[in-house]
């Protein structure tokens, strides 16, 4: 796998990038379940503080040819251990996220591990399925971005070893 993308620490000068990147139309409609006011720093600076002092959450910062492209995350939510990951729309289509994610699930030894897409986000569904998650459930939840119930998949990866093209 090429060395392109690496994971590392987040640190404070990638929370303002991240603020940047979320605040992208196109990106927010895709991940659906997103803050209700993206443009809210306060809000999103508070989110972010708990994220980084929560010891059980781990995070990292997603670097590619140097630059912060984004961030992954592991997290209980729904009484399991689930991935999240958001990657800057101008990265998208580059192999990013699935290198990511793929190089993330060595940090966690969880499994089964969780996650969660839009039914109509078949980007991130690809991005999982390559990374070993298979699709074995369906939900349906209110999307403060499209300001409406939308259906998502629930996708689950049971081995330890992730398998990426």
């Amino acid at each position: 796998m090429d060395n392109d993308v690496f994971l590392r620490d987040i640190q404070a000068d990638d929370l303002p990038i991240f603020f940047e990147q979320q605040l992208d139309a196109t990106a927010n409609f895709m991940a659906a379940f997103t803050a209700k006011e993206p443009g809210d720093k306060d809000a999103f600076k508070a989110h972010w503080e708990k994220i980084i002092n929560k010891e059980t959450i781990i995070k990292k910062t997603i670097i590619y040819h140097g630059k912060v492209a984004g961030h992954v995350s592991s997290f209980e939510q729904f009484g399991e251990q689930e991935v999240s990951y958001w990657i800057g729309r101008q990265y998208w289509g580059q192999g990013v996220a699935t290198k990511a994610l793929f190089q993330f699930l060595d940090y966690i030894n969880v499994r089964p591990l969780y996650a969660r897409a839009a039914k109509d986000n078949t980007a991130s569904i690809r991005v999982l399925q390559k990374c070993g998650f298979k699709i074995i459930s369906e939900d349906k939840g209110f999307s403060n971005s499209r300001s409406e119930e939308v259906e998502e998949y629930i996708l689950k990866l049971s081995s330890l070893q992730a398998i990426a093209d």
